[in-house]
C-alpha cells in the first residue's frame, strides 16, 4: 500500500497525460516514475500506455478505486496493527471524506488501554525537538522533560519555593546552600550526589542560550556527597526561582542516553512513537499510569481521551487549560538599517494591529484577543490613538514558520487591507528555535509563548533567556538592559511592579504589542479522573486514572 499510488489516484483520472508531471507530483525523478508505473501496470491497479518518446502524451487508465481499496484496508490494520504502526497510514494523502472516516476509526484506539497494564495514548502532531533540558525550548517537549526529569526546588503559581530533589536550603547574600533527598535513584538506577547536581548547573551557567540569566553565579561547589553551594558574590535574587526552571532540570548522560530522576523514563523516541514508563522507584509518588505512549497523527486530528469503558460511549467533559499568548514582535534592534526603527512606522503598525484585533476569533475560537498584558490578570490601561501613515520606502518583512502560519496570515490581510508592503519569508519551526541568523533579518514576526508556572519569574526568563525573541534587544541596547538589571537586586516579592513597567514601555515603543491569549481543550471521558494540570498548562498524566467498573 503505497501514499504515491493514492496520491497519482487523487489528482490524475483516466485519461491522457504526460510522465514529467506525474514525475512532477510524485517528487520522482523520470525514471523512477516509469518504474513505478510499470509496477502499478502490473499490479492491475492501472493500465497505462507510455507515448512515444520522451515527453509525448501518454495514457492513464484506472482499473481500481484506489481510494475505496485502500481505506478498505487501513480500518483493518488499525484493528490489527500496534498503534504507531496504523497511524502512519493518516499521513497518506486521502480525500477529505476518507481522512475524516478514517481519523474517527482512529480515535478509538486513543485514550487508556489495559493490556496488560494501565497505558494513555497520545496523540502527537510533530516529533519533540528535544528531550535534553537544556535544549527542549518548545513547549511540547518541555512537557516531556517535566515527566522524565526533576530540579532542586519547584515553584508555585503564587511564588512558594518547594523542595524537590533538595529537602532544605540556606539562603544567603553571598551563598545558597542545598541540601539533596537521600537515596534518589537515576532510571538506570545509580544514586544522585551533589556532583551528578553541580556537572547539570555547570553545563547550565555556560550554555548560551541561559549564561545571561546565570551571570550573577561565580561558582557552584560540592560540600559533601549530599550538600551543594551556589556562590553568587556580587547578590542575586532570583537564585531559587531559577532553579525552579524547566532548564535547570538535573540528569545523567550514560552510554548515550540522557537519564532523569522522574516518575516516568523514557524508553522509546522516534518520530512516531514516544514512550514513557513509570518509574517504580521514584523518590515521590510513583504515577497512577504505567505507560504514555505518544503517536504520530495529522496535523488537523483532534481525538478525545477515553477509557476502553467507555470506547463505545459519548459521555465526556471538555478539560480546558491555558495555552499561552501571542504577541507582535517588532524587530527593532540597534545597528538594523530597516523602516522598523522609526518609531512612527511601529506606532502606525500598532495602530492597525489594535483596531483589527478583534476579529481574531474569526480566525481560532480558542484565540481571546488581548491588548491588556501578557501577564495573567494585568491590565496596562492603554488606549493606542490613530496616528499618521508614515511613508514605507520597501516592503515589511514578516516572519512567517508553520506554528504561526494562521496568525501571520491574518496580520498579512490587515496589513495588506491598509495598503501596507509586506514580503513573507518562510523558515522552519526549528530554525526560528535556534535562532539561525536569516530568520533575524525581518522586520517583525508573531510569537507564541506559555509561562511555566508562576508568571513573575516565567516574565524575566522570557526576556532574558536565549531563546527569547527580545533577547537581542536586552544585549544590543545598554537603556533596555538597565531594565532587566534591576531584577537582579530587587526582592522577588516586588518583581510584579518591575514587570508591570517594563512591560508597559515595551508596548509604548510599539516593540512588542500583545495580541491574544489563548486556550487548550481537551475532551476526556467522565470516567477518567484526578485531571490536573501542572507545567505549560498540559494535564499531569502522573495523577491521571480510571475508575474501573466493580
Amino acid at each position: 500500500m503505497e501514499n504515491k499510488l493514492l496520491t497519482l489516484w487523487r489528482y490524475y483520472p483516466s485519461g491522457s497525460i504526460r510522465v514529467e508531471e506525474i514525475s512532477e507530483t510524485l517528487q520522482l525523478s523520470h525514471k523512477q516514475t516509469s518504474r513505478y508505473l510499470k509496477k502499478w501496470n502490473e499490479e492491475g491497479w492501472i493500465a497505462f500506455t507510455p507515448g512515444r518518446g520522451r515527453g509525448n502524451v501518454s495514457a492513464l487508465k484506472w482499473k481500481r478505486d484506489v481510494e475505496e481499496v485502500f481505506e478498505e484496508e487501513v480500518v483493518k490494520r488499525i484493528e490489527q496493527e500496534p498503534i504507531d504502526e496504523s497511524s502512519k497510514y493518516l499521513m497518506y494523502d486521502w480525500s477529505t471524506d476518507s481522512k475524516m472516516r478514517l481519523m474517527n476509526h482512529f480515535h478509538s484506539k486513543l485514550g487508556f488501554v489495559k493490556a496488560p497494564k494501565d497505558k494513555l495514548i497520545v496523540p502527537k502532531r510533530y516529533p519533540f525537538f528535544s528531550i535534553h533540558p537544556l535544549e527542549a525550548a518548545d513547549v511540547m517537549s518541555a512537557h516531556l522533560v517535566a515527566n522524565v526529569f526533576n530540579r532542586l526546588v519547584s515553584i508555585t503559581q503564587n511564588g512558594d519555593i518547594l523542595p524537590e530533589l533538595a529537602h532544605s536550603w540556606d539562603v544567603s547574600h553571598p551563598k545558597l546552600r542545598l541540601y539533596l533527598k537521600k537515596d534518589v535513584r537515576f532510571h538506570d538506577g545509580s544514586i544522585l550526589t551533589a556532583k551528578d547536581v553541580a556537572h547539570c548547573l555547570d553545563r547550565l551557567k555556560n550554555c548560551r542560550h541561559y549564561r545571561e540569566l546565570w551571570e550573577p553565579i561565580e561558582e557552584i561547589e560540592v560540600k559533601t556527597p549530599l550538600i551543594i553551594d551556589i556562590h553568587h558574590p556580587s547578590g542575586c535574587s532570583y537564585i531559587l526561582p531559577m532553579l525552579t526552571m524547566m532548564c535547570a532540570s538535573i540528569y545523567k548522560e550514560n552510554k548515550g542516553r540522557t537519564l532523569g530522576t522522574g516518575c516516568f523514563s523514557l524508553e522509546e523516541n522516534t518520530d512516531s512513537k514516544t514512550t514513557l514508563t513509570a518509574f517504580k522507584e521514584h523518590f515521590q509518588e510513583r504515577p497512577l499510569l504505567d505507560t504514555v505512549e505518544f503517536v504520530q497523527v495529522p496535523k488537523d486530528f483532534r481525538g478525545i481521551y477515553h477509557s476502553q469503558i467507555e470506547e463505545n460511549q459519548s459521555s465526556s467533559v471538555e478539560f480546558e487549560s491555558d495555552s499561552g499568548f501571542g504577541i507582535v514582535v517588532m524587530n527593532a534592534l540597534p545597528g538594523r538599517d530597516s523602516q522598523i526603527q522609526r518609531k512612527e512606522v511601529r506606532d502606525y503598525l500598532h495602530w492597525v494591529i489594535a483596531k483589527n484585533r478583534h476579529t481574531l476569533p474569526d480566525l481560532d475560537p480558542r484565540l481571546t484577543p488581548n491588548g491588556k498584558s501578557i501577564l495573567v490578570g494585568k491590565d496596562q490601561g492603554m488606549t493606542i490613538p490613530e496616528v499618521d501613515r508614515p511613508h514605507f520606502t520597501e516592503p515589511l518583512v514578516i516572519r512567517c514558520a508553520n506554528h504561526t502560519a494562521k496568525t501571520t496570515e491574518w496580520l498579512v490581510e490587515i496589513f495588506e487591507k491598509e495598503g501596507i508592503p509586506v514580503e513573507v519569508r518562510w523558515f522552519s519551526f526549528a530554525d526560528t528555535l535556534t535562532r539561525q541568523p536569516e530568520t533575524l533579518h525581518v522586520d517583525l514576526f508573531i510569537h507564541g509563548e506559555i509561562f511555566e508556572s508562576n508568571q513573575d519569574f516565567s516574565f524575566y526568563h522570557f526576556l532574558k533567556n536565549g531563546y527569547s525573541p527580545l533577547v537581542g534587544l536586552f544585549e544590543k541596547d545598554g537603556v533596555w538592559r538597565e531594565l532587566l538589571d534591576e531584577y537582579q537586586h530587587t526582592p522577588f516579592e516586588d518583581w510584579t511592579a518591575l514587570n508591570m513597567n517594563l512591560e508597559n514601555s515595551l508596548i509604548r515603543e510599539s516593540i512588542m504589542i500583545p495580541l491574544y491569549y489563548e486556550k487548550r481543550y481537551i475532551p476526556f471521558s467522565t470516567d477518567i479522573m484526578n485531571i490536573e494540570t501542572k507545567h505549560f498548562g498540559y494535564v499531569d498524566f502522573a495523577k491521571l486514572w480510571v475508575r474501573p467498573e466493580v
